[in-house]
Order: C-alpha cells, then structure tokens, then sequence
C-alpha cells in the first residue's frame, strides 16, 4: 500500500476514534445542532420526529453530552430530587416508577433522599437542595425543610421549585398532589359495617401523620354513617409498619372479647396482623375480618387476598412530576390535585349478614 493509501487509511481510524461531537449527531439525524440542544434540554420543544431522529443518532454516534458544562451555560442542573421517608416502606414502589418515567420523557434524571427518620439527612439534603444542585423536589415526606409535620420551626430557605405528594403540607405554599384519604376510610368503614360488622377495630398510623389525622376522621364518619357508636378501646396505635401490625395483632389476641373485623390503615400492618392471628390458630376472615389501605402489590397476592382501598400510586407519582416540569417551564399549575381511590373487594372479609 503507497503513503497516500496508508494515510487515507490513518484518517479514516482517527476519524472512527474520535470522540463524537454534537455536529455528528446533527449532521446525522439532519437537524441542526442547536435542535440536538434543545432536544437534550428542553425536549418538549422539539418535534416528536426530530427528537427521535436525535436520540437515533446519539445512539449510532455514540455521543455523550457535556453535562457539566450546559449546567454552567444553562444554571439548571437537569435533576429532581424525590424526598421519601423510608425507602423501604413498599408503598412507593409504584409512585418512583411515575415519577421517573414522566420525567425522563421531559429529559429530567431523579434523585432519591431517603431521610429514614434521620435529621442528620434531612440537614444535608436541605442544604443540597438550597445550594441549588437540582432543579426541584417532590416532597413525600410531609413537611417542609427545616421544619416538624406540625409547622413547627423555620423554613429553610429554599428557592427552587417545589411540589407535595401523598402527604399534604398544612400551610405550604406549593402544589399538592394527594387523595382523599377522609373519604376513602369512610368509604371501607362503611363497606365492613354493610357487612354486618357492628364491632370494628381500627389500627391507626403515626398520630402526627396528617394521613392518619385525615383517615381517623374517616373511619368515624363511617361509623357515624352507619349508626355505630366510636368506641375508643377499639382504636389500637400503629405506624403503618408489618411490625406494628404483629403488634396489632397480640393486641388483640391479648382481649377476651375481639371485634368481628379490623380496619388497618395500612396493607403492611393488615398482612403484620393477619400473619399474628393465623400463627394463633384464627382464620381470615370466618374469625376475624380484616381490611387495608392502599392495595401494594403483596395486597392481591396475600393469603386471603386482602381487601383494601386502591390508591393509583403511578398515576400520583406521574401528576407530581407533571406539576413540578410545568413549574420548572413556566407554565401555570394548579395548587391542589386529588386522584380518586377505589375499594378493592377480595377475600379478607366476609358478610356477617
């Protein structure tokens, strides 16, 4: 082979080499390489067909975008941070996966905080947040930074955009994201009294918790709707936990008279309690009825099936990212959505009728 060859040859390897640059996606999907930007940043101002010839082209080229470098140019970061208060807990699951898809279809990553009770965490990721390492948050874990679920204590100083989710924050001026968690527990009261259950249990969550403050007024407005007396012996404490539903359960085996049916406000404490009552010999539900709130995934699956309250996890976790990307865009949102539930009717509780 002459130089010539060799060198054609030479170009031809640097060129393979090289790193792709924007103009290669450009010139490959044939838009110009301020759209490739947009389509990277703003993606929801690029033509659904440009966009895909985009990110068409980024994955033949192989192109990886200077990140770093369009967050100095741009001062957004391209992130969300989601706050959770327990990572663990199975109930957010489903509202993750809304979050994530909605924002990614907007170009957004996620960052997860799980504060796990800490205040140390809590401390670091109001700072993070204040020094404007993402671009917003979803905030699921019932208070503002810097302050209690009471309102107690000061703000802090946050300036990006913010959104509510599941759990409504008394006073916030923010977007709230929510169910009616009131009515649903009346609602599933009133299902078991419809029953024939005229001596129902009532296994609560955190009482600082305003899903447990809203949801206790539930259950005795049912009550209340089906002419039966509240009877406060009949309300046992929980946190929402498959522990504090064992807990539940020896509480109950512990009486010498038991109610005909229980209502857990959370499908791990109703699966905690259920799992408490078969180790002692009862039966689901021909001894003891029991229901739940919020249909997780174990809930269809559980032996008996449990009956419970649907909440549309995806569907509240896609709502929040919507609200928050308008609120990043500039558009108007609404300051309070709320999705509808549904009682799920399965096995766990049968007619005393």
């Amino acid at each position: 082979m002459d130089e010539a060859g060799q060198g054609d040859r030479s170009e031809q390897e640097g060129v393979s080499l090289r790193a792709a640059r924007i103009q290669d996606v450009a010139k490959l999907a044939e838009v110009s390489t301020a759209t490739v930007s947009r389509a990277l940043a703003t993606p929801e101002r690029v033509s659904p067909e440009a966009r895909a010839r985009v990110q068409e082209a980024i994955a033949k080229t192989g192109y990886v975008p200077n990140l770093a470098a369009r967050s100095l140019r741009s001062q957004k970061t391209g992130m969300v941070l989601v706050v959770l208060p327990d990572l663990a807990n199975t109930f957010f699951s489903k509202i993750l996966r809304g979050i994530e898809e909605t924002l990614f279809e907007a170009g957004y990553g996620m960052i997860i905080s799980d504060l796990d009770g800490s205040p140390e965490k809590e401390a670091h990721f109001a700072a993070f947040t204040a020094a404007g390492r993402v671009d917003g948050a979803i905030l699921l874990n019932g208070h503002l930074f810097g302050q209690t679920r009471e309102g107690e204590g000061k703000p802090a100083r946050i300036t990006i955009p913010l959104v509510a989710l599941c759990e409504a924050i008394p006073g916030a001026d923010i977007p709230q994201i929510e169910i009616d968690n009131r009515a649903a527990a009346a609602r599933m009261t009133r299902h078991l009294a419809s029953q024939g259950h005229r001596s129902i249990a009532y296994v609560s969550g955190p009482a600082i918790n305003i899903l447990e403050r809203e949801r206790f007024q539930g259950f005795k407005d049912g009550l209340e709707a089906a002419g039966l007396p509240f009877d406060p012996d009949l309300v046992i404490p929980g946190d929402y936990t498959v522990a504090s539903g064992v807990t539940a359960g020896q509480n109950l085996l512990a009486r010498s008279s038991r109610p005909s049916a229980v209502f857990c406000t959370s499908d791990e404490m109703a699966i905690g309690l259920m799992r408490t009552l078969f180790s002692a010999g009862l039966r689901v539900p021909d001894d003891i009825s029991v229901a739940g709130f919020d249909d997780i995934e174990f809930a269809a699956v559980a032996e008996p099936a449990l009956t419970t309250i649907h909440q549309p996890r995806r569907e509240l976790g896609q709502a929040a990212a919507t609200v928050l990307i308008d609120l990043l865009q500039g558009r108007p949102t609404p300051k309070r959505i709320r999705l509808d539930t549904e009682l799920v009717i399965r096995d766990s509780v049968v007619s005393r009728t």
